[in-house]
Protein backbone atom coordinates (compact mmCIF):
# COMPACT_ATOMS: atom_id res chain seq x y z
CA UNK A 1 0.00 0.00 0.00
CA UNK A 2 2.96 2.07 1.02
CA UNK A 3 4.64 1.35 -2.33
CA UNK A 4 1.51 2.85 -3.90
CA UNK A 5 0.59 6.38 -2.77
CA UNK A 6 4.53 6.61 -3.30
CA UNK A 7 4.20 5.96 -7.17
CA UNK A 8 1.14 7.74 -7.07
CA UNK A 9 2.75 10.74 -5.62
CA UNK A 10 5.29 10.97 -7.78
CA UNK A 11 3.64 10.13 -10.86
CA UNK A 12 1.79 13.16 -9.55
CA UNK A 13 4.45 15.15 -8.97
CA UNK A 14 6.34 14.77 -12.35
CA UNK A 15 3.29 15.29 -14.75
CA UNK A 16 2.69 18.43 -12.74
CA UNK A 17 6.35 19.82 -13.34
CA UNK A 18 5.94 18.08 -16.70
CA UNK A 19 2.37 20.37 -17.31
CA UNK A 20 3.96 23.97 -15.73
CA UNK A 21 7.22 23.55 -17.87
CA UNK A 22 5.34 22.95 -20.98
CA UNK A 23 2.39 25.25 -20.46
CA UNK A 24 3.35 29.22 -20.02
CA UNK A 25 0.16 29.93 -18.90
CA UNK A 26 0.89 28.62 -15.72
CA UNK A 27 4.43 30.66 -15.11
CA UNK A 28 4.16 33.71 -17.15
CA UNK A 29 1.38 35.38 -15.60
CA UNK A 30 3.58 35.74 -12.60
CA UNK A 31 6.29 36.97 -14.29
CA UNK A 32 4.45 39.62 -15.90
CA UNK A 33 2.46 40.72 -13.49
CA UNK A 34 5.20 40.86 -10.82
CA UNK A 35 7.06 43.22 -13.13
CA UNK A 36 3.99 45.42 -13.54
CA UNK A 37 2.92 45.44 -10.05
CA UNK A 38 6.66 45.85 -8.89
CA UNK A 39 6.26 42.87 -6.70
CA UNK A 40 8.84 41.99 -4.10
CA UNK A 41 10.46 38.41 -4.58
CA UNK A 42 8.65 37.10 -1.52
CA UNK A 43 5.34 38.34 -2.31
CA UNK A 44 5.51 36.99 -5.91
CA UNK A 45 7.02 33.51 -4.22
CA UNK A 46 4.21 34.21 -1.96
CA UNK A 47 1.37 34.91 -4.83
CA UNK A 48 2.49 31.60 -6.91
CA UNK A 49 2.60 29.57 -4.35
CA UNK A 50 -1.07 30.47 -3.25
CA UNK A 51 -2.36 30.01 -6.82
CA UNK A 52 -0.42 26.75 -7.18
CA UNK A 53 -2.52 25.38 -3.84
CA UNK A 54 -5.48 26.64 -5.36
CA UNK A 55 -5.09 24.92 -8.90
CA UNK A 56 -3.84 21.49 -7.26
CA UNK A 57 -6.25 21.64 -4.56
CA UNK A 58 -9.31 22.63 -6.90
CA UNK A 59 -8.54 19.55 -8.89
CA UNK A 60 -8.23 17.25 -5.59
CA UNK A 61 -11.46 18.53 -4.89
CA UNK A 62 -12.99 17.75 -8.09
CA UNK A 63 -11.12 13.97 -7.95
CA UNK A 64 -12.90 14.01 -4.49
CA UNK A 65 -16.40 14.79 -5.57
CA UNK A 66 -16.01 12.31 -8.52
CA UNK A 67 -14.93 9.50 -6.21
CA UNK A 68 -17.26 10.22 -3.59
CA UNK A 69 -19.82 10.26 -5.97
CA UNK A 70 -18.89 7.04 -7.53
CA UNK A 71 -18.81 8.64 -10.63
CA UNK A 72 -16.04 7.42 -13.75
CA UNK A 73 -13.38 9.24 -15.62
CA UNK A 74 -15.72 9.41 -18.61
CA UNK A 75 -17.94 10.62 -16.55
CA UNK A 76 -16.41 13.26 -15.11
CA UNK A 77 -15.72 14.55 -18.37
CA UNK A 78 -19.39 16.25 -18.89
CA UNK A 79 -18.68 18.25 -15.98
CA UNK A 80 -15.13 19.43 -16.81
CA UNK A 81 -16.82 20.31 -20.62
CA UNK A 82 -19.36 21.89 -18.89
CA UNK A 83 -17.27 23.84 -17.06
CA UNK A 84 -15.13 24.96 -20.11
CA UNK A 85 -18.38 26.57 -21.59
CA UNK A 86 -19.04 28.52 -17.87
CA UNK A 87 -15.51 29.75 -18.39
CA UNK A 88 -15.78 30.84 -22.32
CA UNK A 89 -19.03 32.61 -20.68
CA UNK A 90 -17.97 34.26 -17.54
CA UNK A 91 -14.97 35.25 -20.04
CA UNK A 92 -17.06 37.06 -22.50
CA UNK A 93 -19.35 38.56 -19.82
CA UNK A 94 -15.97 40.07 -18.46
CA UNK A 95 -15.11 41.38 -21.48
CA UNK A 96 -18.11 43.07 -22.39
CA UNK A 97 -17.96 44.85 -18.90
CA UNK A 98 -14.37 45.53 -19.45
CA UNK A 99 -15.39 47.13 -23.11
CA UNK A 100 -18.16 49.33 -21.65
CA UNK A 101 -15.84 50.60 -18.76
CA UNK A 102 -13.30 51.26 -20.98
CA UNK A 103 -15.44 53.38 -23.74
CA UNK A 104 -17.18 54.94 -20.62
CA UNK A 105 -14.19 55.79 -19.18
CA UNK A 106 -13.03 57.36 -22.64
CA UNK A 107 -15.84 58.95 -23.10
CA UNK A 108 -15.20 60.21 -19.75
CA UNK A 109 -12.03 61.44 -20.17
CA UNK A 110 -12.96 63.21 -23.18
CA UNK A 111 -12.22 66.78 -22.92
CA UNK A 112 -15.56 68.84 -22.85
CA UNK A 113 -16.86 72.04 -21.01
CA UNK A 114 -18.48 73.02 -17.44
CA UNK A 115 -20.33 76.13 -17.05
CA UNK A 116 -18.44 77.78 -13.15
CA UNK A 117 -20.92 80.24 -11.65
CA UNK A 118 -19.42 82.57 -8.56
CA UNK A 119 -20.31 83.34 -5.76
CA UNK A 120 -20.16 87.48 -7.46
CA UNK A 121 -22.55 86.43 -10.41
CA UNK A 122 -20.10 86.18 -12.75
CA UNK A 123 -19.55 83.09 -14.71
CA UNK A 124 -16.98 81.55 -17.51
CA UNK A 125 -16.73 77.80 -18.66
CA UNK A 126 -13.03 75.88 -19.49
CA UNK A 127 -12.36 72.94 -21.37
CA UNK A 128 -10.66 70.08 -19.18
CA UNK A 129 -11.06 66.24 -18.55
CA UNK A 130 -10.90 63.54 -15.76
CA UNK A 131 -8.09 61.64 -16.12
CA UNK A 132 -5.91 63.21 -14.13
CA UNK A 133 -8.00 63.31 -10.65
CA UNK A 134 -8.72 59.24 -11.00
CA UNK A 135 -5.29 57.57 -11.60
CA UNK A 136 -3.68 57.23 -8.45
CA UNK A 137 -7.20 55.26 -6.57
CA UNK A 138 -7.23 53.11 -10.18
CA UNK A 139 -3.24 51.99 -9.55
CA UNK A 140 -3.79 51.50 -6.40
CA UNK A 141 -6.92 49.04 -6.50
CA UNK A 142 -5.50 47.23 -9.72
CA UNK A 143 -2.65 46.45 -7.18
CA UNK A 144 -4.87 44.88 -4.76
CA UNK A 145 -7.05 43.16 -6.64
CA UNK A 146 -4.41 41.46 -9.17
CA UNK A 147 -2.83 38.41 -6.86
CA UNK A 148 -6.85 37.65 -5.97
CA UNK A 149 -7.53 37.46 -9.67
CA UNK A 150 -4.69 35.28 -10.34
CA UNK A 151 -5.71 32.94 -7.32
CA UNK A 152 -9.29 33.00 -8.66
CA UNK A 153 -8.18 31.97 -12.16
CA UNK A 154 -6.06 29.10 -11.15
CA UNK A 155 -8.81 28.02 -9.05
CA UNK A 156 -11.34 27.95 -11.60
CA UNK A 157 -8.81 26.03 -14.06
CA UNK A 158 -8.17 22.82 -12.03
CA UNK A 159 -5.19 20.94 -13.19
CA UNK A 160 -6.98 18.27 -15.84
CA UNK A 161 -4.01 15.81 -15.78
CA UNK A 162 -3.96 15.39 -11.92
CA UNK A 163 -7.59 14.08 -11.90
CA UNK A 164 -7.55 10.97 -13.85
CA UNK A 165 -4.42 10.05 -11.59
CA UNK A 166 -7.16 10.56 -8.40
CA UNK A 167 -9.74 8.36 -10.46
CA UNK A 168 -7.65 5.57 -11.13
CA UNK A 169 -7.24 4.13 -7.21
CA UNK A 170 -10.82 4.81 -6.88
CA UNK A 171 -11.87 2.72 -9.51
CA UNK A 172 -9.57 -0.13 -9.21
CA UNK A 173 -10.87 -0.19 -5.20
CA UNK A 174 -6.57 0.36 -4.16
Amino acid sequence: MENSIFVLCLTAATIALVHTMIGPDHYLPFIVMSRAGHWSRTKTYIVTLLCGVGHVGSSIVIGLIGVGLGVAVGQLEAVEGARGGWAAWALIAFGLAYGAWGVTRAMKNKTHRHLHVHEDGSHHDHGHNHHQEHVHAHASTNRVLTPWILFTVFVLGPCEPLIPILMYPAATHS
